[in-house]
């Protein structure tokens, strides 16, 4: 267990739903697709539920196809290849989430981000946002081989910025970024503001706190700071 006294040493971000606002870079390859298949177009509101779950969720939406279909690695592999062509036209730091990382970092702590997503792709959007040389840590789902909700890549992070899992906390919007936190032994923070989907609520994940927007984040880590 953590020591009632241990202070913190860093804050973990999910990247896609957490950090940045990435669904309307990640619906438009969706939207070329389906229209080039002579598709009716989607909202980006009914894609944006499943960007957490990456190109597997928004190919199902798109297209009713799930991971083992015959045709998913195709439509997987042309998303990919549309998405890595244009990955940071739209996205951006969520609104208040400058302010939440200047006070984290005002207050001598670390941060980084773990992702489920591609490694080099979470290296390219950081480094496109100019947040590179302020991130601690910057992890993909392929920088181990057991991405979330295992809790290696948490942990490989960890061992980067040489802090303690359990003196750090961990922020996501979805269940198994949770599951992740809880198993590496840190404080989880459930992001509602996210992509969250439509199964299970963020207020039943078990998450230590919730929060709405991005800056109830700093009220939430001010006593943990103390």
């Amino acid at each position: 267990m953590r020591s009632a006294n241990a202070k913190l040493q860093a804050i973990w971000f999910d990247l896609d739903g957490t950090l940045v606002d990435s669904a309307p870079d990640l619906a438009v390859p969706i939207h070329d697709m389906r229209k080039d298949r002579g598709l009716s177009p989607l909202s980006d509101e009914a894609l944006r539920p499943y960007t957490s779950m990456g190109a597997r969720g928004l190919i199902l939406r798109g297209f009713g196809v799930k991971k083992g279909d015959e045709s998913f690695d195709g439509l997987r592999d042309e998303f990919l290849s549309r998405y890595e062509a244009a990955m940071v036209v739209h996205t951006r730091l969520f609104p208040g989430m400058e302010r939440v990382l200047e006070h984290i970092e005002s207050n001598g702590l670390m941060w980084g981000v773990v992702s489920n997503k591609f490694e080099r792709y979470v290296r390219y959007i950081i480094d496109a946002l100019n947040l590179t040389s302020r991130c601690t840590a910057i992890v993909g789902g392929d920088t181990t081989p057991l991405p979330k909700p295992n809790p290696a890549n948490l942990f490989y992070a960890c061992g980067v910025a040489g802090a303690d899992p359990r003196r750090c906390v961990y922020v996501g919007d979805d269940l198994r970024d949770i599951e992740a936190g809880r198993a590496a032994g840190m404080k989880t923070v459930a992001a509602a503001y996210g992509y969250c989907g439509d199964e299970l609520p963020p207020s039943a994940w078990g998450a230590d706190g919730l929060i709405e927007t991005p800056l109830q984040l700093s009220t939430w880590l001010a006593p943990e700071i103390a």
